[in-house]
């Protein structure tokens, strides 16, 4: 496959961990990826394959990391 540019704005959780592998595996072909993930998340994190772009939610880290 060609490299390009894709813009992914996943649901966190269980979905979140089925995601991750196919974008590693689309980054391994030469895909350019930018994720959007909340400022506070369950699973989503920081990865070598992608950019990560945040956004205000009105909640804190602290709050997800307790209630999950």
């Amino acid at each position: 496959a060609d490299g390009g540019k894709l813009l992914v704005m996943p649901q966190d959780g269980s979905h979140w961990l089925s995601m991750h592998v196919v974008l590693e595996k689309l980054w391994e072909m030469g895909h350019e990826i930018v994720v959007v993930i909340p400022d506070a998340t369950l699973l989503m994190k920081n990865s070598q394959s992608f950019t990560i772009k945040t956004y205000s939610v009105p909640y804190t880290q602290e709050f997800v990391e307790r209630y999950y």
